[in-house]
């Protein structure tokens, strides 16, 4: 029989709700925590939401989470804390020093972090604290994408590391171990390289960015379900591999630091679907149906998983 726990997640917003709806209905006790109270109190019609599109009654989830402005309090008795705050480093190590104090000694101490290394997280921590500090970094929505990066640091312990991998797949999700805590761990580092390719052909006039889109999601993106990257390499061969790269590496962009054009869309005020344009134009009704048919098609792909 599954041992339930109390789970604390620390910040609502555009990830902690999700990561707390995947606690609730796994049957843990979920205290979400959150300063501002409107982002709070919005979390559980949130999680509602999620769950009517996936068809599942949503009662019993939310009769296990409970709502809590004050972290002392939020922390007392968890087994687990997730932190996912926004992408400040000063902040995350203010926040975690404040979490070791309150939290029981037992509790694993988790952050959501997506580039940030989980070792610069854990510095302000004592040595006990930082043995029990790992990255879980969930993607974008948590409650669907099954993926979850496991992050260990030179001073997590054996056994806090396995613990939350253990947890996490007992939770039906797909976690990974990440045994080197590198900026961006795995998923971000290879998305980022393709977009930071991406981003380069529009600004040197290749293409535009709806062209982008066209040739990943009707070329190579549809075999990415079923046949990763490695996969795809030995599949085609790595004389071929080879090959290709000897033609193509040369010439791609190796860019340090973000694309200049990323600078002038801001300055301009476009930063996105949020606005009406970022890379792409957007009214909000093209916005929301993109929203909307990603989660069908990831609740889609959730009840028929690829091999």
């Amino acid at each position: 029989m599954q041992q339930l726990l109390h789970a604390c997640v620390i910040g609502a917003g555009l990830m902690g709700h999700g990561i707390a709806q995947v606690f609730a209905r796994a049957g843990h006790r979920v205290t979400l925590c959150d300063p501002d109270v409107t982002t709070l109190e919005l979390a559980p019609q949130r999680v509602a939401h999620n769950l009517e599109q996936m068809g599942i009654a949503s009662s019993d989830v939310l009769s296990r989470l409970y709502l809590e402005q004050d972290l002392k309090r939020a922390v007392a008795s968890a087994d687990i804390v997730i932190e996912a705050i926004p992408e400040c480093l000063q902040l995350k190590q203010k926040l975690f020093a404040e979490i070791a104090e309150y939290a029981p000694d037992h509790a694993i101490l988790a952050s959501n972090t997506s580039v940030i290394p989980i070792t610069s997280i854990g510095e302000l921590l004592a040595e006990q604290a930082r043995s029990r500090l790992v990255g879980t970094h969930w993607f974008n929505p948590p409650h669907l994408v099954p993926l979850v990066e496991v992050v260990r640091t030179g001073f997590t312990a054996d056994a806090v590391f396995e613990a939350t991998y253990q947890l996490l797949l007992s939770l039906g999700k797909s976690p990974v171990k990440v045994h080197r805590d590198v900026p961006g761990f795995i998923g971000n580092r290879l998305q980022h390289a393709m977009w930071r390719e991406a981003i380069s052909l529009i600004e040197k006039g290749v293409c535009d960015a709806q062209t982008i889109d066209t040739v990943v999601k009707q070329s190579f993106g549809m075999r990415l379900p079923f046949l990763g990257p490695i996969e795809n390499a030995d599949l085609v061969g790595l004389t071929l591999t080879r090959q290709v790269h000897q033609v193509i590496f040369p010439d791609l962009c190796n860019d340090t630091q973000p694309n200049p054009l990323l600078d002038l869309l801001l300055e301009q005020g476009h930063e996105g679907m949020r606005t009406g344009q970022g890379l792409r134009t957007w009214t909000q009704e093209q916005a929301d149906e993109v929203r909307q048919q990603l989660a069908l098609r990831l609740i889609e792909s959730v009840k028929h998983p690829a091999s």
